[in-house]
């Protein structure tokens, strides 16, 4: 159960960088409000997760779902370049989020 809290922490972290855009340095309100309940969102959810994971490959896990979600969403949705370098890194990150993952339920 403890993976299913950080991965679903991992998706509010991705929610609340993408409402981070849009708030515009928290000057629009919905999206301002959005992003702080998104926040909140994921740090509960990975606070539940730290109760039985260790907190090393938990943060990383955390940190590497969000730059991986959120760097694909710029590519796909915001027009941020894509380049096979970008991906190739990108994929990098989900390859060690992999093995965090794999090492971890040894």
């Amino acid at each position: 159960m403890a993976w299913v809290q950080l991965f679903i922490a991992g998706f509010f972290e991705v929610l609340w960088a993408l409402g981070l855009k849009f708030s515009h340095g928290f000057t629009r309100m919905g999206p301002s409000l959005f992003t702080l309940t998104a926040m909140g969102a994921s740090f509960w959810f990975l606070t539940q997760a730290l109760r039985t994971l260790p907190v090393g490959t938990a943060y990383a896990v955390w940190t590497g779902i969000g730059a991986v979600g959120i760097a694909v969403i710029g590519m796909i949705f915001l027009g941020e370049p894509r380049s096979w370098a970008r991906m190739f890194f990108i994929a990098l990150i989900v390859i060690g989020i992999a093995g965090l993952k794999w090492s971890a339920s040894r």
